[in-house]
């Protein structure tokens, strides 16, 4: 069985491997093969719940990698935000000196979640402009007849 520390570094390598097989469009299959396939745990939670299930999904699997975040869960407005300071997996590939990360890994993330939250009546939007410093954000907002999402974050306004 490979450790968690090692799975980052191999997941990477992996993503690397397929593009270099298969073209960006062999990673992105992959990516939404495991979406389709491993992810109902955030489907059931959202189909149950509503928004309150990413709240549930992401305070169990974000405090179970370690990472440095903050949610946000406003009901009323129909949004729900995760700040991350310090993404466990990013950080790992950062500090691992014997590897280059693959240069598109934190878009798995897109994808995983796009496919899950999107045809459920959601808008799933990730800002990956930090994630060189192992750092996103990410918006999840009710879809309310596919109006874009109304409210914009200034991610420069949160310290850390």
């Amino acid at each position: 069985m490979i450790s968690c520390t090692d799975f980052i570094p191999a997941y990477s390598e992996f993503f690397k491997f397929l593009e270099k097989k298969g073209g960006k469009k062999e990673v992105i299959k992959f990516w939404e093969y495991l979406s389709d396939k491993y992810f109902t745990n955030l489907k059931n939670l959202v189909e149950k719940h509503g928004l309150k299930g990413c709240w549930l999904y992401w305070s169990k699997t974000l405090n179970e990698e370690a990472a440095d975040f903050k949610m946000e869960l406003d009901e009323n407005r129909g949004v729900f935000k995760i700040i991350m300071f310090k993404c466990p997996s990013k950080g790992r590939l950062l500090k691992t000196k014997h590897i280059k990360p693959y240069k598109d890994y934190c878009k798995h993330c897109d994808i995983l979640y796009t496919r899950v939250l999107e045809p459920l009546g959601y808008k799933y939007k990730i800002d990956l402009s930090r994630c060189e410093k192992a750092r996103c954000t990410v918006i999840v907002q009710k879809n309310l007849r596919d109006k874009k999402i109304t409210h914009s974050y200034n991610i420069k306004q949160f310290p850390g």
